[in-house]
């Protein structure tokens, strides 16, 4: 992935897209595979505000059902059931248990019916598996930690889980290997209007100090939550934060929904990459957008609502890390103040203003490749070309080779991983740090393979408690249009979430990149000071505590 800004004045583009998260990343990869010329931008690094923010999962919603909104489960269960068969790598299947209490707000028969309706929305789908139903003693041997003296049963139900930095990083890779540009730290400072229309952009491209002009036909903005404060976009918006916690490891193997006592609302417990995540919140928020903090009050919430389930309850000390994110949600001016964000529809809309500038008002990262395609659909009719979306049941790029020019079949992709894990283990990669290699690049595994042959010392693990090796982050270095070292350490390879690394680690990875990044002493000691705010959280939450109680 080459960054090549001067590329951005050379043409007049069908398409300007203002965004790289996942919304604008399908959108470019959708519209130069129909043969639009696309320039792709975003302010800093891709994906690097909600999109990898989210709680990891590409599922239909179960929640929603409360809510009735059948189409947008019936819509996402068909994406998630899509991906999961032209992605193996990208998007695997994840059960959920859902224990019910007593007390709890919804019953076994209700959830049942709710569970039933869900199956139903996704009927005939071979990656769908029906909910079962597990006694009380049953569902306590499958999660043994969690608190029983209540416990009347549950269910478990089927979903997917994915790396949300990396499929946006898999769409952005896919856009720029059909010939769109694609710049990130590039940010749009002016458009340029022609007879009250938009006809380009002023882009200031940060690493170079340099401003460029743009031209383009048509233009897309997707930056997300910087659309609520654009004077120019054409419906109300809502921004609300949610935050989650990386916490430690409880041999989870299927997630958990789970509801808060306190209010309702429903969070998970995931495995991620050997550990937990814990989340999220649902605040309404008017804060900075530069700087998303984790807010204690949600930190409390979310540790007193999953105690309320353990058997030997979380503190902060236990907190390994966390991160926050704020979604813009489409909102009517005469909805009620009161309203709850949760129960604000997560359903998009595609809006356009009067100088002809697209926005892309809220939505799910399941169902953004849907949405991306009717914002292409208007572009195209804009500019009265006839082009068919072509990503449905399209492998994405970093998909098998091995496997069928169109949807993959789960059985190949078996096969092929199974080869890849027996190379890697002859090179001395653990299995778990072989399943995450396969995760994360797919196809691209032969290549860090190949790697580990010449250097066997890069098959070992980067921290001893995580499944991420030295060839990996090698690679993401020198491939992964890396501009900055928290680029690398919190999207390419999570570790700033991961891991209690302190500034000792930071200098020895920061050092063992340099070669590849061109990085001088002075420069990695700025890179440091960049990933600084991600150290010691519990540290610092507990400074926080502390001066507001002297």
């Amino acid at each position: 992935m080459n960054r090549n800004p001067a590329r951005l004045e050379s043409q007049t583009f069908d398409l300007l897209v203002c965004g790289g998260g996942i919304y604008g990343a399908w959108t470019a990869y959708d519209a130069v595979l129909r043969g639009l010329s696309v320039a792709l931008i975003d302010q800093g690094d891709w994906g690097s505000a909600t999109s990898s923010a989210s709680s990891k999962l590409v599922h239909g919603g179960l929640r929603y059902l409360e809510q009735f909104e059948f189409g947008l489960v019936r819509k996402t269960l068909t994406e998630r059931e899509m991906l999961m068969l032209v992605a193996p790598h990208r998007v695997w299947p994840l059960r959920f248990g859902v224990p019910v209490y007593a007390n709890s707000r919804v019953g076994l028969l209700r959830l049942k019916l709710g569970l039933m309706a869900y199956d139903f929305l996704a009927v005939g789908q071979q990656t769908s598996k029906r909910h079962r139903y597990f006694n009380r003693q049953q569902l306590n041997v499958r999660f043994p930690f969690l608190k029983a003296d209540t416990l009347k049963g549950g269910f478990t139900y089927a979903d997917a889980q994915t790396d949300d930095a990396r499929l946006v990083l898999e769409l952005v890779q896919g856009a720029m290997n059909a010939g769109a540009v694609c710049v990130n730290y590039c940010k749009l400072t002016d458009l340029i209007e022609t007879g009250q229309q938009a006809t380009g952009a002023a882009v200031y491209d940060e690493p170079a100090d340099r401003t460029y002009t743009i031209q383009a036909k048509q233009i897309v903005n997707t930056t997300g939550p910087w659309i609520a404060v654009d004077n120019q976009r054409p419906e109300n918006c809502l921004l609300t934060r949610g935050i989650h916690m990386v916490m430690p490891q409880l041999g989870l193997e299927e997630a958990l929904l789970l509801t808060a006592r306190s209010d309702g609302r429903v969070f998970f417990m995931i495995p991620w990459y050997g550990l937990t995540l814990l989340g999220t919140t649902d605040t309404t928020y008017q804060g900075p957008l530069n700087r998303i903090d984790v807010d204690e009050t949600e930190v409390d919430y979310l540790l007193n609502a999953v105690n309320d389930y353990l058997r030997e309850p979380w503190t902060r000390n236990d907190i390994v890390g966390a991160f926050a994110g704020v979604r813009v949600l489409k909102h009517e001016a005469t909805a009620d103040s009161t309203e709850s964000p949760s129960s604000v529809s997560r359903d998009w809309v595609v809006r356009t203003a009067s100088n002809g500038v697209h926005y892309s008002i809220g939505g799910k990262l399941t169902s953004a490749r849907q949405d991306a395609a009717q914002i292409v659909d208007r572009v195209c009719e804009e500019l009265n070309i006839d082009a068919p979306c072509t990503t449905r049941n399209r492998k994405l790029p970093w998909s098998p080779q091995e496997l069928s020019e169109q949807v993959a079949s789960l059985d190949s992709f078996l096969r092929w991983s199974e080869t890849m894990q027996a190379l890697a283990a002859e090179l001395k990669v653990d299995p778990e740090s072989a399943l995450w290699l396969i995760r994360r690049h797919g196809s691209k595994v032969s290549d860090i393979l190949k790697d580990i042959e010449q250097r066997p010392d890069l098959a070992a693990r980067i921290v001893p408690s995580l499944p991420l090796i030295q060839a990996d982050l090698m690679h993401c270095a020198a491939s992964e249009m890396v501009m900055h070292l928290d680029d690398l350490l919190r999207r390419r390879l999570p570790l700033l979430i991961l891991a209690k690394l302190t500034e000792t680690d930071l200098r020895r990875i920061g050092e063992e990149i340099s070669g590849v990044m061109h990085w001088d002493a002075l420069r990695v000691q700025e890179e440091i000071a960049r990933c600084r705010p991600w150290l010691n959280l519990k540290n610092s939450v507990d400074c926080h505590k502390k001066e507001q109680t002297t």
